[in-house]
């Protein structure tokens, strides 16, 4: 008897435990929400990583890129046949005529190194900003994605509550049919209506499960792996802060593309600075002390001076630099402008989209409800037919369908502002 209370005790706490144990399943996985999914993604995925250990590998050129050369050493034996002086071959520097010894180090014109270290500079910013252009382009991409995941998601949920409405409906009508007020077709027309919904219902898990897919696919998780559901939408800015000229100025400030151009500029100056410095020599310094028997008898200094005779190269070196830093002036003008471009249709396209999610959830809405309403209590009393009752449902499930569809659009479109700008708004 103990025994078995004790399995009931048991099996009454593995009862309870089972929701708990549900709910740290489910949040186990990201999905709930966008912020979830930006997570997993900044942590973890090996595209921005790589350019993150490229973006430090640049860094790490700058310092090298301004510091001297390596001083040379030199040695060097003079007549080790001992040609002269009754002696045999040798290699010992006190066995030989004299040897000589010489530490040599070449020197940049002056400018050269931080010119040089200027171009490294402006590399590692770029990379920099690469990194941070790829989070941007990653991150509206995985937003998207969530955006068309919950649009399946709540479609899906949406097709389930009609299907149970249509159930209602069907029971109302064969009740109807039983008292012999209603023709058998209302029934039937109410069953046909279930068979579409279950058929749509296939549909609409299909294409959540594709999204699933495509999500995972930006995760870098496997294709099946399984996500939370969606719980919340991300609210969108109030119109105050979604001012054309305000976000333009923004763009301009902030934009990643428009950042990593900027810096190629930078590196195109330094680098056409630096190809203009190589019209002027460099330098090598050295000292030599001279060795004869055991002894430093001499000492010699030395200065060397290359000559920039090929004019004909530099010119056309400096040429190349003028071109490549008009190309990148021209290439970060063509990214503005096009940023902008797009920056004006995300807006009005968000704004639109805003206004017709306001239309349907504050006039559209609850007038289908009483539509809907009033059908079911005019088909009761026998002063509409089931026709009446399925446009009034249909009517109500497309408002519906409209605004979910309203509320996807505006977050698609806010995610690709947030790109444009290089951050959340």
């Amino acid at each position: 008897m103990r025994f078995r209370r004790s399995l009931i005790a048991i099996a009454f706490a593995a009862t309870l435990a089972l929701p708990a144990i549900s709910a740290v399943a489910q949040e186990a996985f990201p999905g709930d929400s966008v912020e979830s999914l930006l997570a997993y993604a900044r942590e973890r995925h090996p595209e921005l990583r790589a350019m993150r250990y490229e973006a430090d590998a640049a860094a790490q050129r700058v310092d090298p890129a301004g510091a001297l050369p390596d001083p040379m050493f030199r040695a060097e034996l003079q007549n080790v046949t001992n040609y002269g002086n009754d002696g045999s071959f040798s290699l010992s520097p006190a066995n030989v005529g004299s040897t000589k010894y010489t530490i040599s180090q070449s020197i940049p014109f002056w400018g050269k190194r931080d010119l040089r270290q200027g171009v490294a500079q402006a590399d590692a910013l770029q990379a920099d900003r690469r990194v941070n252009a790829t989070w941007t382009e990653l991150a509206a991409r995985i937003k998207i994605a969530y955006a068309q995941y919950q649009l399946a998601a709540h479609n899906e949920e949406l097709a389930r509550e009609v299907l149970a409405l249509m159930g209602s409906l069907e029971s109302l009508a064969q009740v109807r049919y039983a008292s012999g007020l209603v023709p058998q077709q209302d029934a039937i027309r109410a069953q046909v209506e279930q068979t579409g919904m279950r058929t749509d219902l296939v549909m609409l898990d299909s294409e959540r499960r594709q999204w699933q897919v495509k999500l995972n696919s930006l995760l870098t998780r496997p294709a099946n792996a399984p996500l939370a559901d969606p719980r919340g939408t991300r609210a969108l800015p109030p119109p105050a802060r979604l001012d054309p000229a305000a976000l333009a100025d923004r763009l301009v400030a902030n934009n990643p593309q428009l950042a990593v151009e900027e810096a190629r500029i930078q590196s195109a100056e330094r680098g056409r600075d630096l190809t203009y410095r190589n019209r002027y020599p460099d330098f090598s310094v050295g000292v030599s002390p001279i060795q004869m028997g055991s002894r430093i008898n001499e000492w010699e200094l030395m200065l060397e001076v290359n000559i920039p005779l090929q004019q004909g190269s530099r010119r056309a070196q400096e040429s190349e630099a003028e071109s490549m830093l008009s190309a990148a002036r021209s290439r970060k003008e063509a990214a503005l402008l096009q940023a902008r471009a797009e920056l004006g249709e995300h807006v009005a396209a968000l704004d639109a989209a805003r206004r017709i999610e306001e239309l349907l959830t504050t006039q559209l809405l609850p007038q289908a409800g009483l539509t809907l309403q009033s059908a079911m209590a005019a088909y009761e009393n026998g002063r509409v037919d089931f026709a009446t009752l399925l446009e009034a449902q249909r009517q109500i499930r497309k408002a519906k369908q409209d605004r979910e569809k309203a509320n996807a659009e505006a977050q698609m479109r806010l995610a690709e502002i947030e790109r444009l700008l290089g951050e959340d708004l």
